[in-house]
C-alpha cells in the first residue's frame, strides 16, 4: 500500500526539527536475488538517498552468509558511490580485528580520492562472524587481538591523518596509505556497549550506537556514558552521538506489520544460527505458522519503529529526545526495493 502525500507531509513536519538523518543499508539478499541484483537495488537506494537529502549512506561488513551481499565495505562503496553527488559514503562498519590497520587505511584513502571529503570510516571491534570464518580471514583469534583494538584505531588514524596523529616517531612515519589526499575520512567508533562508548569518548571521536540490533541495550545510557567520558581531540572539539533505528513505514498498521514479518523471521533465524535469504512477506507468514509457539519465536518479536506515519513519528521523536542524538541512522528493513524506497521518501530529511 502506498503512502499518500498527506501522510508524508505529516512525517516531514515532525522530522524537520530533528537532527541529521542518515541511512544504513544492510544490502539483504532476497529469495529470488543474486548478489548482483541486491547490489543493483542498493545502488538505487543510495541514489535516492542522495536526492532526498540524507546526510550519509553506510554499509557494513559481513562474511560467510547467504543473507547479505556486502562482504567488503570499501569495494561496495567504490561501486555504489558512482553518480552520487553530495551524500557521505561510509562503513558502519569495518570490523577491525579482521584486518591489518594499514590495509584498511589504504582502502579508505583510495575511497577518499574517489569521493573527496565525503568518506566516513566507522570501525567496530567485534569479529562479526564465526570462528571458522575468522580463521579464514587470517585474523588473530586470541584475546590479545581484541585488546589491541584501541591501538589499531590510533594506527589507522595516523596513516590517514598524520597531521593530527598522536603516534610517536617510529617506522610508521615512513608508511603512506596513499598519495597525498586533501581530506582525511571522518572517523567513527561503533558499538552496542558501554566499552565502545567510553573508548570513543576518551579518544575524542564520534560514536555511533548500534540500536537497530534491538537486542535490549540502553541507547540513553550509552549516550550519557559517551558524553561523560568525552575529551576534545585535534579533530573533534565536541561529542557527536549517532543512534541507529530499524524502520518500516506503511499506510496502515496492519500493512506495516505484514512487511515486518520478513524481519521477524530473519531475527528468528539469527537466534537459531540459521540465517538465510530474506523471505517475502507471504512466505514469512507461512513460515511463522510453523514456529509461532516456540520460545525463540517469542524472543524475535517486535522491530523498533514499524507502523503508520504517526507510530514512526512518535518512536523516532522519543528516541531523539531520550538520547539527545545529533544524528539518526535509519535501517530500512523491508523485503522489496519499492517498500524501502517508499519508507526512505516518507522519512526524508528537509535539510538539504
Amino acid at each position: 500500500m502506498r503512502i499518500d502525500l498527506e501522510m508524508q507531509s505529516a512525517i516531514r513536519d515532525v522530522l524537520s526539527s530533528m537532527p541529521r538523518i542518515s541511512l544504513l543499508d544492510l544490502i539483504p539478499l532476497t529469495q529470488d536475488q543474486t548478489p548482483h541484483d541486491a547490489l543493483r537495488d542498493a545502488r538505487e537506494l543510495v541514489l535516492a538517498a542522495d536526492r532526498l537529502g540524507y546526510h550519509r549512506y553506510w554499509v557494513a561488513e559481513h562474511h560467510n552468509t547467504r543473507a547479505i551481499a556486502s562482504t567488503s565495505p570499501a569495494v561496495t562503496l567504490a561501486w555504489l558511490g558512482a553518480d552520487t553527488e553530495r551524500i557521505r559514503l561510509g562503513s558502519g562498519g569495518v570490523m577491525l580485528p579482521n584486518h591489518a590497520p594499514f590495509v584498511v587505511a589504504e582502502q579508505f584513502a583510495l575511497l577518499e580520492a574517489m569521493y573527496p571529503d565525503r568518506i566516513d570510516l566507522g570501525l567496530g571491534r567485534a569479529p562479526g562472524t564465526d570462528p571458522v570464518t575468522a580463521a579464514a580471514l587470517r585474523r588473530d583469534t586470541s584475546q590479545e587481538a581484541v585488546e589491541r583494538y584501541p591501538s589499531d584505531v590510533v594506527e589507522i588514524m595516523h596513516y590517514l591523518d598524520p597531521a593530527n596523529s598522536t603516534v610517536t616517531a617510529n617506522s610508521r612515519h615512513r608508511l603512506r596509505a596513499a598519495a597525498d589526499i586533501p581530506h582525511a575520512p571522518e572517523f567513527w567508533l561503533l558499538g552496542s556497549s558501554l566499552y565502545s562508548a567510553e573508548l570513543a569518548g576518551m579518544m575524542g571521536l564520534p560514536y555511533a550506537y548500534a540500536n537497530h540490533f534491538n537486542m535490549g541495550g540502553d541507547a540513553m545510557s550509552a549516550a550519557n556514558h559517551y558524553r561523560r567520558h568525552f575529551r576534545a581531540s585535534a579533530r573533534y572539539e565536541q561529542p557527536q552521538f549517532m543512534v541507529s533505528a530499524s524502520v518500516v513505514v506503511a499506510g496502515t498498521e496492519a500493512e506495516a506489520q505484514r512487511l515486518d514479518m520478513t524481519q521477524r523471521v530473519s531475527r528468528f533465524q539469527l537466534l537459531a544460527g540459521k540465517l538465510d535469504k530474506l523471505l517475502s512477506p507471504e512466505a514469512a507468514a507461512e513460515f511463522a505458522t510453523e514456529v509461532e509457539h516456540t520460545e525463540l519465536w517469542q524472543r524475535s518479536k517486535g522491530n523498533q519503529y514499524v507502523g503508520t506515519a504517526e507510530t514512526v513519528r512518535r518512536g523516532l521523536d522519543e528516541l531523539v529526545e531520550r538520547t539527545g542524538a545529533d544524528e539518526l541512522l535509519l535501517a530500512i528493513n523491508a523485503y522489496s526495493l519499492v517498500d524501502r524506497l517508499e519508507t526512505l521518501s516518507a522519512l526524508a530529511p528537509l535539510q538539504q
